[in-house]
């Protein structure tokens, strides 16, 4: 016998066992899970000389206007 198939083999036994020992456990209803609200990030604060303000992951800010039309931000 292959290592394999000894362990398909053993992988089998073990979930007959488990199958013998609770029948009813495999028909059981699960509970739904508590799902955690998704993160909410915090609001940034206007920029008070008239930039975007945008900040990017490693912390450079937007030089556009505020309220630009620009899908992107220019950073600095």
């Amino acid at each position: 016998m292959s290592k394999e198939a000894a362990l398909r083999a053993m992988r089998e036994a073990r979930y007959a066992e488990r199958m013998a020992a609770a029948p009813g456990a495999a028909q059981a209803p699960r509970a739904p899970r508590a799902t955690a609200p998704p993160p909410v990030a915090p609001p940034v604060p206007p920029a008070g000389d008239g930039l975007c303000g945008h900040r990017s992951i490693n912390g450079r800010t937007c030089t556009r206007e505020h309220g630009h039309a620009a899908k992107s931000h220019r950073y600095s």
